[in-house]
């Protein structure tokens, strides 16, 4: 007996599922609910993935994700921008802009080391930020990056490469559980874990 398949609907299926965390049951319900919208939704839909894709950049500054050249943040005058917060994923530049009490400049990795997935130091944007340490009068590196094996490796690597630069590193304390992802971290266990950071040695 032929199996039942529509081509067009498995295919949009397999991207759907291609996304972080997004399962098999749950793509295909996305793949159907895609299939529902009226026909100027579902452009719409499209049309804003491929705006998305187009406008937006990375931030020849902090790597972070912009429509212009300089991020707002990196453009913000007001800021400290000789403290500089070192992340993992644009996800986690919003989830300490939520405590409201830190007013520094950040550095966007897009990942962290991890040998065993084929990511080395090259793969993340640690060259631009030793860029920003010869060209910019930064004081202090927080490492903000999450407490996992990979991020605690990425951390302690790039703290090798700063301590001779004369840089003050410094890691956020274990108000964030080991394991934890930052953009899932409430405001108060973020912000006592940045108050609460130490020098990294």
């Amino acid at each position: 007996m032929n199996k039942y398949v529509i081509t067009p609907l498995e295919k949009l299926s397999e991207h759907f599922e291609k996304l972080p965390g997004i399962g098999g049951k749950t793509a295909k319900r996305l793949a159907y609910a895609v299939l529902k919208m009226p026909h100027e939704k579902a452009e719409s839909f499209a049309n804003a993935i491929l705006e998305a894709q187009k406008n937006i950049n990375y931030c020849k500054k902090c790597c972070n994700f912009t429509e212009k050249e300089i991020c707002d943040i990196c453009g913000d005058t007001s800021r400290d921008s000789s403290i500089v917060c070192v992340v993992e994923d644009p996800r986690d530049v919003l989830a300490i802009e939520r405590t409201g009490e830190f007013n520094l400049v950040y550095h966007v990795l897009h990942g962290v080391i991890s040998p065993l997935n084929g990511i080395g130091p090259e793969q993340i944007h640690i060259k631009e930020l030793l860029e920003r340490i010869k060209t910019e009068k930064i004081k202090e590196v927080i490492m903000a990056t999450n407490p996992t094996v990979e991020g605690e490796a990425t951390s302690m690597y790039i703290s090798k490469l700063l301590k001779p630069l004369g840089i003050k590193v410094t890691r956020l304390a274990y108000g964030v559980p080991v394991g934890a992802s930052l953009e899932y971290a409430d405001e108060v266990t973020l912000s006592r874990a940045l108050q609460g950071r130490s020098e990294i040695v």
